[in-house]
């Protein structure tokens, strides 16, 4: 006897279907639900037994699933924008090593808890990079957060002030991988800087963590207000590390130019059109 759900009338005149898609219901396999019946008419087309019928609806529902959890994990990761490699010109950027870059992107280096540095002038894609970097991470099933150096520093002692903040370090440190965006950009606070220094420190060899930064390591005190622990910082950051170097006119610049003379281009050519 078919298990009944106290909510579903018990009745020998129920319909199959009707409990069929219930029990399917409850056992959270949407996709088997959605799909059952087309694919039981193309197995029966085809003349496809019984166990590959399962086999294909089981492959189905895991496919799915698969990419539900892909998504979820790719809106976890509050990237500002989803952008892959595939749409970043390596040819712009000659200094950047293209083959590091693809070979990172197939996120071994997060299983041996290895880090990421990409420095380079302003525009030149070091964003663009970890965000694709980052994408890749989420595909491959590593949890993964992009945060901006300051909104972590602010985070962190906004945390502190509400007595949460060995929750959310908690939190910073079972992250796979950390991906900290524009490290340079605005100055920490003393208390910002030490607060972001106990994040790093607490990653060391138990997490990835990736780094861009528009300053070369010999202006990172700047940021951090203090030589001494500029020098910690670093000696942890770069113990197990691949170093992106992202040198040249800005990505963002050239681009746009690019774009103005087509727009410029496409005016005259429709004025002469005209003419």
């Amino acid at each position: 006897m078919s298990p009944v759900h106290p909510d579903l009338p018990s009745s020998p005149d129920t319909p199959p279907v009707l409990l069929l898609g219930h029990h399917l219901k409850q056992l959270r396999l949407p996709t088997v639900l959605r799909e059952y019946e087309k694919v039981a008419r193309e197995c029966a087309r085809d003349g496809v037994d019984h166990p590959r019928y399962l086999l294909r609806l089981i492959e189905l529902e895991l496919l799915d699933r698969e990419r539900r959890v892909t998504e979820r994990r790719i809106r976890e990761a509050r990237f500002p924008a989803v952008k892959s490699l595939d749409t970043f010109d390596f040819t712009a950027i000659p200094s950047l090593n293209k083959m590091l870059v693809l070979d990172l992107a197939r996120s071994e280096f997060i299983t041996r808890r290895e880090n990421i540095i990409a420095l380079g002038n302003s525009g030149t894609g070091k964003t663009h990079v970890a965000l694709g970097l980052g994408l890749a991470a989420c595909q491959k099933g590593c949890s993964t957060l992009f945060i901006t150096a300051h909104s972590l520093s602010s985070q962190l002692m906004e945390a502190r002030d509400e007595k949460r903040l060995m929750k959310l370090q908690a939190q910073l440190q079972n992250v796979k991988l950390l991906i900290i965006d524009e490290l340079g950009y605005v100055p920490l606070s003393q208390v910002g800087a030490e607060l972001l220094f106990e994040v790093f420190s607490q990653r060391y060899e138990r997490g990835s963590t990736m780094v861009t930064s528009n300053l070369p390591f010999e202006e990172w005190p700047s940021v951090f207000q203090s030589e001494r622990l500029t020098g910690a910082l670093l000696d942890r950051l770069t113990h197990h590390v691949h170093i992106l170097e992202l040198n040249g006119d800005s990505y963002r610049l050239k681009h746009s130019a690019s774009r103005k003379r087509a727009t410029v281009e496409a005016d005259q050519n429709k004025a002469s059109a005209d003419s």
